[in-house]
């Protein structure tokens, strides 16, 4: 028996699994082999910027879209900071000198032993595999 994929989200793409296409689309398709994760956090950042991103969109409907970021949680399952707190001390010196906001990202791709999926570039260069959505499917795939 072979055991799934993992991969760590970033906000950045709940909110394009939200307001995007190729992003909703991965997900789906891979979703049945691929566990992916997010820190709680995430859902919050998402949550939170969503509505400066929609007055942008001023054609976007704030519910539908607040209501599809609540629908991810059938794919991305959220952690609490509880699994992952313990590989804290070995995050933070890995994006310290970024966006040391970001350790829980990090610390949760330590704990799975995964990668990032992010388009988010502080994270290259802190020993995590990092993906960006123009690229994933090949981890995801292959």
């Amino acid at each position: 028996m072979t055991s799934k994929k993992k991969i760590v989200l970033d906000a950045n793409i709940l909110v394009r699994g939200v307001l995007g296409v190729r992003v909703p689309d991965l997900l789906e398709r891979y979703h049945r082999n691929v566990l992916f994760y997010t820190p709680s956090q995430c859902f919050s950042d998402a949550r939170k910027h969503l509505p400066t991103i929609l007055n942008r969109r001023s054609q976007v409907e704030a519910e539908k879209v607040l209501s599809a970021l609540d629908a991810l949680h059938a794919i991305v399952q959220s952690v609490d900071e509880t699994v992952y707190a313990m590989f804290e001390a070995e995050a933070t010196p890995r994006i310290l000198e970024l966006d040391l906001d970001d350790w829980p990202l990090i610390a949760l791709a330590l704990a799975l032993d995964c990668p990032l999926w992010t388009e988010d570039r502080d994270f290259f260069g802190t020993g995590i595999a990092t993906w960006r959505t123009r690229t994933v499917e090949l981890y995801l795939s292959g």
